[in-house]
């Protein structure tokens, strides 16, 4: 009897051991944003690295040397829809026959990127050969073919895209999914509580929903919460002048005073806008990583802004 219950207490000691001291399993992520949802779910028990380094952008960012070199030893990449990824997964995933290629966004219906001209009828007959439209108020939007990869920054759509990294590692590692498991009930319950809280931010917004930024990547955030994202940047350039005429006109009619910019865009344009309108630029980076108290603290700039605080 006593044998018996060393023995199982030697059992326990070394599978307790061994999980402690095991080598991480080594995942690549895309953007920073999607570490954070990783590591909530695998914590520990993972390595997590990211592709698209601080500063650059995922719509132009080739992956490095060293990068490469670190992929060939890598289980898991978890990919997101963001623009490099369809230049390099294929090249990724042929250097490593035996990596895992988990799509994060997969079953979620991404809205088209918008964008936003006003005035003549000439632009809209202009536009209309182009693209499918519809009017909003005296706005002319368009619907371009290109779909905004920026997902990771609409809490609900995290949830689907946490949900997908959890089958990935239970698939991968199915010894660990108790532990899986229980990190994404935690990690659902904190996206719930952050939902709410967001939409309590803007729950009390009576009239101006529109907020300017150069670069879209705040469609999904608007669409959750009652926004609308009036965006400089027209399908990755710089608008004609007279597109840039249109919007400053746009911001003065609207009394729009701040330009949202990201680190990872030259400011010049906006800071002309900016200047124009006498407003200024506000920095609201759609990839920082510690991405639920990012997402606080620009819902508080949105509100201010619109509340016209500044």
């Amino acid at each position: 009897m006593k044998n018996t219950f060393f023995s199982g207490l030697l059992v326990l000691f070394v599978t307790t051991v061994g999980t402690a001291f095991a080598e991480p399993v080594k995942v690549f992520v895309s953007v920073m944003p999607q570490k954070y949802f990783v590591e909530k779910i695998g914590g520990d028990l993972l390595e997590v690295s990211v592709m698209v380094e601080p500063g650059a952008s995922p719509a132009t960012y080739e992956p490095k040397p060293r990068q490469m070199v670190a992929l060939t030893k890598t289980e898991i990449y978890f990919a997101i829809g963001v623009p490099f990824e369809d230049a390099w997964l294929k090249k990724i995933n042929a250097m490593n026959a035996g990596l895992l290629v988990v799509h994060t966004e997969a079953g979620i219906a991404k809205i088209p990127m918008k964008t936003q001209h006003h005035g003549g009828e000439g632009d809209r007959q202009q536009h209309e050969e182009k693209s499918s439209h519809h009017e909003e108020g005296h706005h002319v939007y368009h619907h371009h073919g290109i779909k905004d990869p920026h997902v990771w920054l609409s809490p609900p759509l995290v949830m689907l895209q946490a949900r997908n990294i959890l089958r990935a590692l239970v698939r991968v590692h199915p010894e660990h999914r108790t532990i899986y498991e229980r990190n994404y009930k935690n990690f659902i319950i904190e996206l719930v509580v952050l939902d709410e809280q967001l939409r309590g931010v803007f729950a009390d917004m009576r009239g101006q929903t529109e907020f300017m930024a150069f670069h879209p990547a705040w469609g999904y955030f608007a669409r959750d919460y009652g926004l609308e994202q009036v965006p400089i940047e027209i399908e990755g350039k710089e608008p004609k002048p007279e597109e840039l005429a249109r919007l400053i006109r746009h911001a003065q009619q609207r009394g729009i005073t701040v330009i949202f910019v990201q680190p990872q865009f030259s400011r010049q344009m906006a800071q002309t806008v900016a200047k124009a309108i006498g407003g200024q630029i506000v920095l609201a980076d759609p990839l920082a990583p510690d991405w639920t108290n990012n997402l606080r603290q620009v819902a508080a700039q949105f509100k201010s802004a619109l509340r016209g605080d500044r």
